[in-house]
Parts: C-alpha cells; structure tokens; sequence
C-alpha cells in the first residue's frame, strides 16, 4: 500500500512539473485574422519545417474551400522524390468562435478516426499580405512554420519578407525545406 501510495505521490508530482513553465518561455506567436472567403483557394507551399508526414515531399500544395456551416475543406497534395503525388483531406475549423486567426484541422485518417480529439492540428496563421497572395501558418509552439504562395515562386524581396515576419514571430528560418523547382 506505501509502495502505491509513493507512485502515486511521484506520478503527480512529474505530472504537475510538466504543466510549469520554464523561464525560458517564449509568448505565444503573433497571429492575424483572416477573411476565409479570401484565403480559400490553392496554396504553394514555398518552405516549411515540416511535419513527419512531409518528410518526403520535394513540393506541396493545399487547397481550402469555406463551407455553408463555416468550416473549411482542406486538400492538400505533396509531389515526392518519384513524381508520384500523394493526397490528404480534412477539415479545418475556428478554434474559438469568431477568431480567424486560429483553427484546428483534422485529417481524415486512420487516427482521426480513432482518437478524433487528439488528432487535431494547430493552424495559426501568422501573416498574410492584404491581397491574400502570401501567408505564413506555423504551430504555437513554433515547430512548424510553412511560407505560402498563390503561385509557385515569389521574388527575392516578396521571400525575405516572409523570412524576415517569421523570425518577428519566433521562428528558426535556418532549418527551412524550400520547395524543389518544376
């Protein structure tokens, strides 16, 4: 009884050490509202510090379409080494309503579907431009970041920009895939 007591005990202990945060904390990243009816459409993506599932994209692209109910459908495709596209689907919704600037999106998947509260993504838009022809989307924890384009290249000044807002916000621009060239 004393030994499941003490594990209990060291269970919520590291536990709680978990939820305190360190010192070194940054704020959460800068965001900005956005007008869904102009950001829906296709996307290039032009550099991004990827997710696992992307580890094997040379290019990608998504494509968003605002629905009746306020959610948005989201499609995005990566071109891999071989020239084969791959194809993923989901559903990106407000995380609070009202607010633009932050939306959960879920894939449909096998895990989706098995844990569909845990299988959900944080999609922070970080910036966009007025005419919705760059944006960047990263996570809060700023481990992922993709630069995004209506086309696929942007000149040099249009990218250092990017880069430059990316790094405001907290991000390590260093680590950056660029997208590989048609």
């Amino acid at each position: 009884m004393a030994i499941r007591a003490t594990l209990l005990v060291s269970c919520l202990t590291l536990a709680l050490a978990g939820c305190v945060g360190s010192p070194d904390d940054k704020p959460p990243p800068q965001t900005m509202a956005v007008d869904l009816q102009l950001y829906q459409g296709k996307w290039y993506e032009l550099a991004r510090l990827p997710m696992f599932f992307q580890r094997k994209c040379v290019q990608s692209e998504a494509n968003y379409r605002l629905r009746s109910d306020g959610q948005v459908d989201v499609t995005n495709r990566c071109r891999e080494k071989d020239g084969q596209w791959q194809e993923a689907t989901g559903i990106a919704q407000l995380q609070q309503p009202g607010q633009t600037d932050k939306l959960w999106v879920r894939f449909d998947n096998w895990f989706s579907k098995l844990a569909p509260d845990t299988a959900k993504g944080q999609y922070w838009v970080l910036y966009h431009d007025p005419e919705y022809r760059v944006a960047l989307v990263g996570h809060p924890n700023r481990e992922y970041l993709w630069l995004l384009s209506r086309t696929p290249t942007v000149s040099e000044n249009t990218g250092n920009q990017l880069l430059e807002v990316a790094r405001q916000r907290g991000y390590d621009t260093d680590e950056l895939i660029w997208r590989a060239p048609d």
